[in-house]
Order: structure tokens, then C-alpha cells, then sequence
């Protein structure tokens, strides 16, 4: 015989929330007397002979098993407090870097160089750190998350769904860039996976560096005259005041110093007006009201290509309304949620009240005033990164002069553009040379269902 929820002449409290019904009380079980102290109390947990302890105030759902010490999903999303993520993460690279995924045609960054890296911009108004993450989502599916310092402990980032161009020939050139949460700084540290969040590795990482910009109605510069400089007394502007004059400007002239990018490679972000706008308003509508989402066949992707010759050298027009753009929301889907239970789900939602507040995760500032979902485009700048054009009739074939390609081998080599973003089954970490899926199986990751439909941009 079914037991029922609630007795018949049960009599609903108006004012306990109908979410909050669904909790129940059960017996704990018997503890045996020798566990429990004089007071009757049981005893306090061990301390954690690694250094690091639970958060309080967070469970895991009773469906779930209770992530691990080791987890490095429960440190991603706070369950798990880290004094020194440099060093924890390092550890659990260490080991997880196998020998036998070494293979001479994949940059690798060597664990040691990948922790200095990282603490020599920690903390630093000087500091310019950034990382390529590929994120392989069970609901947004395979993009690449682009995180910049902005502060001694915070980074701006934003969702590239095919990750940075490196084909200077190619139809698709461009790409949108939706920002995201602003993330610790400590987070581009991290290669995790979960069956909720994919696999998560870091493509690339290393430090950026802010270009001028100037507009093409500006006077030419000439060579011959001698650049005023600033004064002795003055302190030169730091990447991150450069990073955050340039995001206020909407525009972005980003060169990036990693271990698997070319060198130089350069990329353009640009922010429109009506994206801008539209960005401000979306993030000002009141939580749950979200608007109708566009049927595929109403709003299909086009990458246009918004750069110019005028904007190949750094320049840049002030017409920032591009009709010709259309775009589809790509992380709307992402913010369903999966069944929880009622008190996780609760804890969630006050968590999230002050996230969507700030835009940003605990423990970050957003220093640099972004907005959640915003829509950027971002392209490469091909002469700035070392390209030059042949001009055959209504083809521009832009390649690279035959003195600047190498012909020895290194070991370890750096992509050469043309280069290709081939995603979660042949894209490895530079830091283990784990694929995705690797990544799953060290973590103990079971039932992850991947999305499908992902497909590299390669024409």
C-alpha cells in the first residue's frame, strides 16, 4: 500500500512556501556510546591533514555522492576552501600529467613554469595574466572561456563558442564573445570536470599585453619625429588601467603572449552601441523573466566580418551600429537547472542574488564594470599579427612572409597560423596533454552526456 505525502486532515501552513513542503525529518540512526563524548555529543571532525576544509553552509544533493577532498570540482564551486591554490592544483597536475600523452606536435607548459607564471601576477596591480579554458558543457556545449586579470584577484571573461580564429583566409574570421560571471583570479588554475559542469582544461595560458588604438581620422604619424614620453614623475599606466580604459571604450586591441598561440597574434574586441544596450536592459530585467527564445530557423548564426582595412593597422571607425550582424543567445539554455533538492536549491537562489548583483562569483570584483551576457565580436588583426595581403582581383589572400616561417623543429612548438580549433576530441590541455575525456576519467566522472552538433570552424 502507497504511503501518502501528508495526512487527509493535514492543514497546509499558508505562509511555509509550497518548495519547502517536500522537506522531511528522519531518524538518525543509533550512535554507539563509545563514539560520543561525556555530554553526549559525538566528537568533532578531524582536521584535514591537506590543508583544506569544507564550506559551510553547502551540501551536496542526497542523490549525489559527497565530493572528495581531492575534488577539484568541489574547489571550483566552493564546497572545498583552498589556502594555496598554486600549490594544490600543481599537485593534482602533477599527477595527472602522464608521460605517455607527450607527444611532440602539442605545446606543453611545464608545471613548475605554470605555477611561477601564475604567482608572479597573483596579487599584483601588475599583473596580466590570462587563460583559454575549452569547457565542454552538458547544456551549452564545447566553447572556449577567455579570462583576463582585471585586479590584484578578479578576471573578466568571455564565452567564445569556436574559440580564438587562426585561419586569416577563412569565411568565418570572426566570432561572437558573450562575457560572462567575473571569476578569482585563481581560477584559471583549474582543469576539472564534473557530471553537471563537462570537462574543463586550460587550451592556453600565459600573459596579455593592451595595444593602442587610433582612429583612421587621425593624422598620420611620422616617422622621423621623436615620440613625446611621459614624464619621470608620472607612473606608466599598468595592463590592467590600460584593460579597464579600453573596456569602458568598448574597444579592445589584445595581444596575447601564450604557450600554444603564435607570436605576435592579435586579437580585436569590439562592443557596440546596440549591444550595449541591449546587454544593459537584459541584465536590469528582473529575475525569471527571460525573453522568448528565437526558433533556429528566425535567427541563424553568421559570422560577418567586422574588420576592415582601415581597422587592419589598429584603427577604428565611430560607427559602432552594425546592422548586418545576427546572433543567437548561445548560453540561454544553460541557465535551466536540474532537480535539486528543495534546501540546496534555496541556498542557490540567495547565492545567485548576490551574484547577478555583482556579476561576479565569490570571492571576485568586478572592478571593471561588466555585465552579464553581453554580446562582443571579437576578430584577428592580421597585419598585427605579422600577415601581409597579395591582392588577386576580388581575392586577398593574406599570408606570412617566407622569412618569418621556421623550418627547424622545437621542442616545444608553437601553432603557426594557418592553426585550427578542433575541439573537445583532438584539442589537449598544454599543461597535461589530457584530453576532455581523460579529464572525466581521472575525476571519476560517470553518466556526463556531452552535447552534440558541435562542429570546428575549418573553412
Amino acid at each position: 500500500m502507497a504511503s501518502r505525502k501528508r495526512p487527509p486532515d493535514f492543514i497546509p501552513n499558508p505562509f511555509i512556501k509550497k518548495r519547502n513542503l517536500n522537506w522531511s525529518l528522519q531518524a538518525l540512526p543509533a550512535t554507539p556510546a563509545s563514539t560520543n563524548d561525556a555530554t553526549g555529543s559525538p566528537p568533532h571532525a578531524p582536521i584535514n591533514p591537506d590543508g583544506i576544509k569544507p564550506q559551510g553552509g553547502r551540501s551536496a544533493p542526497a542523490s549525489e555522492p559527497r565530493p572528495t577532498e581531492a575534488s577539484t570540482a568541489a574547489i571550483e564551486s566552493g564546497a572545498i576552501i583552498v589556502e594555496d591554490h598554486a600549490l594544490r592544483f600543481s599537485e593534482l597536475l602533477q599527477k595527472a600529467s602522464i608521460p605517455h600523452l607527450e607527444t611532440p606536435d602539442i605545446p606543453r607548459l611545464s608545471i613548475p613554469d605554470y605555477k611561477r607564471l601564475y604567482e608572479s601576477n597573483a596579487g599584483s596591480k601588475h599583473g596580466a595574466h590570462f587563460v583559454i579554458h575549452q569547457h565542454d558543457h552538458p547544456v551549452a556545449g564545447t566553447h572556449y572561456d577567455l579570462r583576463l586579470q582585471i585586479n590584484e584577484t578578479s578576471s573578466v571573461s568571455w564565452a567564445i563558442m569556436y574559440g580564438v580564429p587562426g585561419n586569416p583566409n577563412s569565411t568565418r574570421l570572426n566570432r561572437n564573445a558573450t562575457e560572462t560571471r567575473i571569476h578569482s583570479l585563481w581560477n584559471h588554475l583549474i582543469e576539472t570536470a564534473s557530471r553537471e559542469t563537462g570537462s574543463l582544461l586550460i587550451w592556453d595560458t600565459g600573459t596579455y599585453q593592451i595595444l593602442p588604438r587610433r582612429s583612421k581620422y587621425a593624422p598620420a604619424i611620422d616617422p622621423s619625429s621623436q615620440q613625446s614620453s611621459q614624464s619621470s614623475h608620472h607612473e606608466p599606466e599598468t595592463q590592467q588601467q590600460l584593460l579597464h580604459d579600453a573596456f569602458q571604450n568598448r574597444k579592445i586591441r589584445l595581444q596575447l603572449h601564450g604557450t600554444r598561440l603564435p607570436e605576435p597574434y592579435v586579437l580585436y574586441l569590439r562592443l557596440t552601441k546596440s549591444e550595449d544596450v541591449e546587454g544593459r536592459q537584459k541584465a536590469n530585467r528582473p529575475p525569471g523573466k527571460r525573453r522568448r527564445r528565437r526558433k533556429p530557423s528566425e535567427t541563424p548564426i553568421v559570422e560577418t566580418d567586422l574588420s576592415s582595412d582601415d581597422q587592419e593597422d589598429g584603427t577604428d571607425d565611430d560607427d559602432d551600429d552594425d546592422g548586418d550582424i545576427v546572433t543567437t543567445d548561445q548560453n540561454e539554455a544553460s541557465e535551466s537547472m536540474t532537480e535539486v533538492s528543495a534546501d540546496d536549491r534555496e541556498l542557490r537562489e540567495l547565492e545567485d542574488q548576490q551574484v547577478r548583483l555583482t556579476n561576479a562569483y565569490p570571492g571576485a570584483i568586478n572592478s571593471i564594470g561588466s555585465i552579464h551576457q553581453r554580446r562582443w565580436y571579437l576578430s584577428m588583426e592580421r597585419i598585427a599579427c605579422g600577415l601581409i595581403d597579395r591582392r588577386d582581383g576580388r581575392r586577398v589572400p593574406w599570408h606570412l612572409p617566407k622569412t618569418s616561417k621556421e623550418t627547424g623543429v622545437t621542442s616545444n612548438p608553437r601553432a603557426s597560423l594557418p592553426f585550427y580549433v578542433h575541439g573537445r576530441d583532438k584539442e589537449c590541455s598544454i599543461i597535461t596533454g589530457r584530453l576532455g575525456a581523460d579529464i572525466l576519467r581521472d575525476e571519476g566522472v560517470q553518466g556526463f552526456v556531452p552535447r552534440m552538433g558541435w562542429s570546428a570552424v575549418l573553412e
